[in-house]
């Protein structure tokens, strides 16, 4: 499935992701979660940023939550993936979107939004292409980029 348009090769390390096709829509095996999901081309980028995580990072699996859901201003939303502390404190929101979308400050709004209901120190945004990692300073206000995510 990789090498097309909708599933192309990422710009992060290779993931040896389970797949399978037993309808008209190839699935792709969520292993946070247990169980079988669509295989969207946002979803081929989440997927593959989660193994990131976990096998490039260091990150255990019990501390990424995936769809993380959020009630801001009486709105129902989901952060893609949500990194926490061994103590159980949110610290790392990642939006992930299709590599064929561009990442924009729409993309950036999104995620700040999330942060608003979390506090986390880091956001990440990526389209599996380009990746974008932001350091929040909530005292002074203000945030820089950073090269790579921290040790967490």
């Amino acid at each position: 499935m990789t090498g097309n348009a909708k599933y192309p090769p990422l710009n992060l390390p290779a993931a040896n992701l389970r797949l399978r096709r037993t309808g008209p829509k190839p699935e792709v095996w969520d292993m946070l979660r247990g169980k079988w999901l669509v295989l969207t081309p946002e979803e081929w980028v989440r997927q593959h940023f989660i193994r990131f995580l976990a096998d490039t990072c260091g990150i255990d699996l019990y501390r990424i939550v995936q769809e993380r859901q959020l009630l801001i201003d009486g709105f129902s939303l989901r952060a893609d993936i949500v990194v926490y502390s061994r103590k159980g404190e949110p610290q790392l929101i990642v939006e992930c979107k299709a590599a064929g979308v561009a990442i924009t400050q729409d993309v950036f709004d999104q995620v700040a939004r999330y942060n608003i209901r979390l506090s986390v120190p880091y956001l990440v945004v990526t389209n599996g292409l380009r990746h974008y990692c932001c350091e929040i300073d909530r005292a002074a206000r203000t945030y820089r980029f950073i090269n790579e995510i921290p040790r967490l």
